[in-house]
């Protein structure tokens, strides 16, 4: 492989004006079919689980309880809503709104059985819609709030929450992205102290992040991608894409200095770094692709779409790179030496480090320890709308709910029930389901059944006491599912699916933490193979994968510290006592496993180099510290910026992928490469580097041995 990526190098490196007119060909070739693709439709199905059943059965006989939704709040401050100007406004709201298109329901709040508060002051109406949440625009959620909107002249006051208006608040400028890129800007140009190469970095990183974007758009329907996807995609990419661009520019310029020619130097620079950043970017691929195996088609396609970012930039920092260091060679040769020699720092860290192996282990395990130990309260859920800042509409209308109907009103459980068609003892059996259900501790109030236009199914409504995200609610929710109902219809044809928004976020998390073993497995299982192929070695990645994990527990206590227990969260813009999204543990674990391990291979890199240049296993850590620390350091604090700066965002998902992954990669980097590894890797001796003979007969050789590369113009003598 390093002979492979060698040539490939040199070739772009030298004839670099043919290989930018192939990059700008390919640009424009993957602009236009992304031009001509269309988006897919997010899959938000959980096969196997009650909520799916539920929905299932909505769509097959009443499709509008299987559609997007939403709720409107109107309220006045003096007087009633039912007085006769604000019902007016109302009214003509609502006749607005029911001409919108797709909406297939509109409620009458002032109608028998309608939604207005006890003390006369608010009216709430629930819109349905005959499309699904995964078919809603962002046009759908701000033609809804203008027509609710209207009832804003007579004094009433407005207030909109549901699928439909998410839609319409999402974020379009991407701040994060700016943000991390303008971080990262800073941290390289200190690294460098060269303009050209932090531009050459930045640009191979972008132009990876751009094709990823213009990949995913192109195969989202042909692969049915996540719009969240390309969220994800974003994120690792331009964090994995600037690490990657950075360990080969860096690589590069320590070759010209030590004499190499320019396309030599890039040869061997594509050799190592490049065969450290295939390595690198393959783990990251197989961990987050290892979603699939949690069963759940958003989080396994998500993890698709992420693996083809990373993808992305791992070709563009194998192809494009090469083609930059040959455009802009002599601006990228460093000024003095000492920009580029092995840092006496790290050198001095290095050899404090293997003196006291095991205090070092020790006080690495500790710290790692310390920030995992949140994570012993750890609580799955879904943030409902009153985690939302309080200038939102959504978590405006939340509250007024809230307070006139309750907690609950805001995340209803919808009952589907199958009935027999024509069955005179239907109506007594549903009769006997809602007596049951409204004397259940917990539940708040329970509407009658609504049968479907075919009768082949009735919908009951019941409220609970709780909010959505409140374990109460959860709670309740089993006791329905596995006491309640079942008595109720013990003897009878009925069968009863609890569903609705707060069911199958429940049933989401269920699904995805009884699958989590696994997944652990396959992604542990397949990096290990991958890194043993890479080293030779087998206690290496072993050891790896035992530290990781201590860093993966670092990030979920980070997380639950800050989201659940409120530790620094109003300086995040969110509120304390947040549950952990569900799907969060399972797409950081992946991330994390996959990025942690790209820090490894870049250390653990240099210091085999160093072994196999005949340096004894302390004088490799040492001089592979030297040679490598500053940029691990670097490249950590670059990928913590970008991830960092997601906080910056609306969303409350971004805000925990940027918290959690962010202060993972400083975690990882600064306790696990620079305190902990090092130690171990010492403490092994010649034991790091020895594989079974067995064992590498059968393993297929893909070594990271680019050191050994010989350049075409050093064979030829040809002057550097």
């Amino acid at each position: 492989m390093s002979r492979l990526l060698a040539r490939i190098a040199r070739n772009l490196t030298h004839r670099w004006k043919r290989g930018l007119l192939a990059a700008i060909a390919s640009l424009v070739v993957l602009i236009g079919l992304a031009g001509a693709a269309s988006p897919a439709a997010d899959d938000w199905n959980v096969p196997g689980t009650e909520s799916q059943e539920a929905i299932d059965l909505f769509r097959a006989h009443t499709p509008a309880l299987a559609g997007a939704d939403a709720t409107l709040v109107f309220s006045v401050e003096d007087g009633k809503i039912t007085d006769a100007a604000s019902k007016a406004a109302v009214t003509k709201a609502i006749a607005e709104v029911e001409e919108l298109p797709n909406v297939a329901s509109v409620n009458d709040p002032f109608a028998r059985g309608g939604q207005v508060s006890p003390d006369g002051s608010l009216a709430a109406v629930d819109v349905r819609y005959s499309i699904e949440q995964n078919d809603i625009e962002k046009e759908d959620g701000e033609a809804l709030e203008e027509a609710a909107r209207t009832a804003e002249s007579a004094g009433v006051d407005v207030a909109l929450r549901g699928t439909v208006i998410d839609a319409s608040a999402q974020q379009e400028a991407p701040v994060g992205e700016l943000i991390g890129v303008a971080l990262a800007i800073i941290l390289l140009t200190l690294l460098f102290r060269s303009l050209a190469a932090m531009g050459a970095t930045i640009l191979g990183a972008l132009l990876g992040v751009m094709v990823g974007q213009l990949l995913l758009a192109i195969l989202a329907k042909p692969l049915g991608l996540p719009e969240f996807a390309t969220t994800i995609a974003v994120m690792l990419g331009l964090g994995a894409g600037i690490d990657y661009s950075l360990l080969i520019i860096a690589r590069f310029r320590e070759q010209v200095a030590a004499g190499d020619s320019v396309r030599d130097a890039s040869g061997k620079a594509a050799a190592t770094a490049g065969s450290a950043v295939v390595a690198a970017g393959l783990i990251v691929m197989v961990a987050i692709a290892g979603l699939l195996v949690i069963g759940i088609p958003m989080i396994g396609k998500m993890g698709i779409g992420a693996a083809i970012g990373v993808g992305a930039v791992v070709v563009s920092a194998l192809t494009f790179l090469p083609v930059m260091i040959g455009a802009f060679a002599k601006w990228l040769k460093p000024k003095k030496p000492e920009h580029v020699l092995p840092s006496t720092a790290f050198e001095r860290w290095g050899t404090m480090i293997t003196e006291r192996p095991w205090l070092s282990i020790a006080a690495g395990v500790l710290i790692l320890l310390i920030f995992a130990f949140p994570m012993t309260n750890l609580r799955l859920g879904q943030p409902d709308d009153g985690n939302q800042p309080e200038d939102q509409t959504q978590r405006v209308a939340y509250d007024r709910l809230s307070d006139a109907f309750g907690p609950g009103s805001n995340g209803p459980f919808l009952l589907a029930v199958d009935t027999p068609k024509g069955d005179a003892e239907t109506e007594q059996q549903l009769a006997a389901i809602v007596t049951a259900v409204e004397g259940t501790p917990g539940i708040a109030a329970v509407t009658p059944p609504a049968p479907s236009e075919d009768g082949e199914m009735a919908t009951i409504t019941a409220i609970p006491e709780s909010s959505p995200q409140d374990e109460k609610t959860t709670e309740l929710l089993e006791t329905l599912r596995s006491d309640v109902l079942p008595t109720a219809t013990e003897g009878t044809p009925l069968k009863v699916y609890v569903g609705g928004n707060t069911a199958g976020f429940v049933d989401f998390s269920d699904k995805t933490a009884a699958r989590l073993p696994v997944f652990i497995a396959v992604v542990i299982g397949l990096s290990v193979l991958l890194l043993m192929m890479a080293f030779r070695s087998l206690l290496i990645p072993l050891v790896s994968a035992a530290f990781n994990l201590l860093s993966v527990g670092a990030a979920y206590g980070v997380v639950t510290a800050v989201f659940q227990e409120g530790v620094g969260a109003s300086l995040i813009g969110v509120d304390s006592g947040v549950p952990i999204i569900s799907f969060i543990p399972v797409m950081m674990f992946a991330i994390l496993f996959g990025l942690s391990m790209d820090y490894n291979v870049f250390l653990l890199s240099r210091m085999h180099e160093a072994y196999n240049e005949g340096d004894s296993p302390r004088q490799s850590v040492i001089h592979g510290m030297a040679r490598i620390g500053k940029v691990v350091l670097f490249a950590g604090l670059i990928m913590a910026s970008v991830f960092l700066a997601f906080v910056l965002t609306d969303d409350v998902i971004s805000k925990m992928f940027g918290v959690g992954l962010g202060m993972a990669i400083l975690i990882d980097v600064l306790f696990v490469r620079l305190i902990v590894a090092p130690a171990v890797v010492q403490l092994l001796g010649d034991k790091a580097w020895w594989l079974p003979g067995w064992l590498d007969r059968i393993l297929p050789n893909v070594s990271l041995e680019g050191h050994l590369e010989e350049g075409v113009d050093e064979r030829r003598k040809v002057p550097a």
